[in-house]
């Protein structure tokens, strides 16, 4: 069948195409503040980060490895599709093929050494539209096929607002789509091939997402950067207190389906509204514990730490905080729970979600 999405153009109000949106280069701001590390010997996977070369920022190989080793024990990470590298001779369906084969061509870079002893991209999460339904499988196939040590599930960003300045994503997303039968025709092939789902939506959404768990209980979801909370950003931002409320309950509801997974992160991005990447001086870790631990406590404490994971979101969590920074907040966050817990949040849970073969 065909996509029930439309592929995303960029335009201006005269219908031009919009200029390619250059991406600013905060490095010497971040290199402000260095910080010593804590707990440097924990070891890490960090559940959630991508490579991609756009204008005004290069963040391949290289450049991770630069931040993997800045400190930290991270022992193994999981590539997240960024929307880079597609096919340009195949069709829409199949476009999505070209980032996994490059995703999983870094790994093997990774796996060679070369750089450091971090298994980057030991999991992989391509893109697919599932809206192909059952036709989707011969994408779904091909990206087994290209990555079948790695490859380990897909991502299709589903964020939808009213407010049309949120909506951003490859595809026009329409409202209601985890409900849409194409949709769920393409998600049923998941299970069967051992794929998860990275479900990435704003906070209203969360509760069509709990619907979408219960209905495939056999897949597992890994919730996005703490379920989209934009409570700070935009016409949310007028009643932050009941947006965030709205968001709690939601959350609670989620957390009845065991199979989904929350990723403790993705706030450094400055639409979200919490300001840390227009500061004069970058924020030390302590200040961004002390901002973001509640809301990554609530998610623990709903959850329960196996099913709660730390994600670097990186490169675009940059934009408000350095990497060895980040990591020391977390710490800092995870500072009152038990050893075995601690484990959990910043390893184990991403190994047991994304299946990965990461030694500790």
């Amino acid at each position: 069948m065909p996509s029930a999405l439309k592929v995303r153009q960029n335009k201006n109000p005269d219908g031009s195409p919009a200029a390619v949106h250059v991406l600013k280069d905060n490095s010497a701001w971040r290199g402000m503040l260095r910080e010593e590390i804590i707990d440097p010997e924990r070891p890490i996977t960090d559940a959630h980060h991508h490579l991609w070369d756009k204008p005004g920022q290069t963040y391949l190989i290289r450049e991770f490895f630069a931040d993997a080793q800045s400190g930290h024990n991270i022992r193994g990470t999981v590539y997240i599709e960024g929307g880079s590298y597609y096919g340009k001779s195949v069709p829409e369906m199949m476009k999505h093929l070209g980032e996994v084969e490059f995703a999983n061509g870094m790994a093997a870079v990774a796996d060679s050494q070369a750089y450091g002893n971090t298994l980057v991209a030991a999991g992989i999460v391509g893109g697919a539209d599932l809206t192909f339904g059952a036709e989707i499988a011969e994408l779904l196939d091909a990206q087994l096929a290209t990555a079948p040590k790695r490859y380990r599930g897909i991502r299709l960003i589903t964020k939808w607002d009213a407010d049309e300045a949120l909506n951003n994503s490859r595809y026009v997303i329409p409202p209601g789509l985890l409900s849409h039968p194409q949709f769920r025709a393409g998600f049923a092939l998941l299970a069967a091939r051992e794929l998860s789902f990275d479900a990435m939506v704003y906070h209203p959404q969360l509760s069509e997402l709990a619907d979408l768990a219960a209905a495939f209980p056999e897949t597992t979801i890994n919730l996005n950067h703490i379920g989209g909370l934009i409570a700070k950003t935009r016409t949310y931002l007028g009643h932050e207190a009941k947006a965030t409320a709205h968001w709690q309950d939601s959350m609670r509801v989620l957390a009845r389906c065991p199979n989904v997974y929350v990723k403790l992160g993705g706030l450094g991005m400055p639409y979200l509204g919490f300001g840390m990447d227009a500061l004069e001086r970058p924020s030390t870790s302590q200040l961004l514990a002390e901002a973001w631990g509640p809301l990554f406590n609530f998610c623990i404490e709903t959850f329960g730490p196996e099913r709660c994971m730390f994600e670097s979101n990186f490169p675009p969590d940059r934009d408000s905080v350095d990497y060895h920074v980040l990591w020391n907040a977390f710490k800092r966050i995870a500072s009152p729970y038990s050893a075995a817990e601690k484990h959990a949040l910043f390893f184990g849970t991403a190994a047991k979600a994304y299946r990965l073969s990461v030694s500790s």
